[in-house]
Formats: C-alpha cells, structure tokens, sequence
C-alpha cells in the first residue's frame, strides 16, 4: 500500500489544488482531494456504504419535475424524492500535519510535488467538514 498514488494539479471547487490518485491496484482509495477552501483532505476509499439522499425526481423522459405552483421553502422549484444510493466511504483529514502523514505514506511524486504551495497554516475545524459538500 505504500507509495501507491500520485500527487497530480487539479481544480476543486473553482480553485486550483492538489489530488492523489491510485496507480497500484492494491491502493485502498480512489482518489484524495485537498479541498483548499476548507485546508482539508478527502479521502475517498474503495469501501461502499447505502445511505438515503435527496435526489431530484424525474419523470420518464429523465426531466425534472417541476413543482405546479411556486417554490418550496428551500427555494428549489422541482420535486425530490428520498433514495437508497451507494457511494464510496469518505474520510475528512483536517489536521495539516496528519494531511502530510497522507502524503508521505501513499504519493510516489512526494518529493518532487510542490503540494505545500496549495496548503495554508489555518486547520479546519469539524464545523467546516461537517458542511462541506464533497
């Protein structure tokens, strides 16, 4: 498992950062995004979880379906419906020093990508992560 991603330059959330994705098959995540809005890395594992979301109902034609009369109170003027959705386990790493652990444990390149340059010294707090839409 170690050194088995590669730091590659990336966008995330309109802003230039910093990923690391698999070039083994034995690495245990599909990628990890440094969201640098938030000084956070997510790491997103190989491992599926179900859990319910909201998604927007749509009719045969794969249109939404939009509400007859004015908007809801969250504003959205479509329909939605509560499904079972598989997704792949996320991991939020907020520490600054536990994101370099990461780094130095999982990307080949780490010596010779400049990921610091994304990094500010500001760590996220729990109440960033738990909004963060990822």
């Amino acid at each position: 498992m170690k050194d088995s991603m590669l730091l590659v330059t990336s966008v995330w959330d309109d802003k230039e950062t910093f990923r690391m994705i698999p070039v083994t098959e034995t690495c245990p995540y599909v990628e990890c995004i440094f969201d640098t809005g938030l000084n956070v890395m997510v790491i997103i594992s190989k491992n599926k979880k179900q859990s319910y979301h909201m998604l927007p109902k749509l009719d045969d034609n794969g249109d939404l379906v939009r509400m007859k009369v004015g908007k809801r109170d969250s504003g959205k003027d479509f329909k939605e419906e509560r499904r079972l959705v598989e997704s792949f386990q996320e991991h939020y790493v907020i520490n600054p020093d536990e994101v370099e652990n990461v780094i130095s444990m999982f990307a080949i390149n780490k010596e010779t990508f400049d990921y610091k340059k994304y990094m500010n010294q500001k760590p996220a707090t729990t109440e960033d992560v738990s909004g963060a839409a990822v």
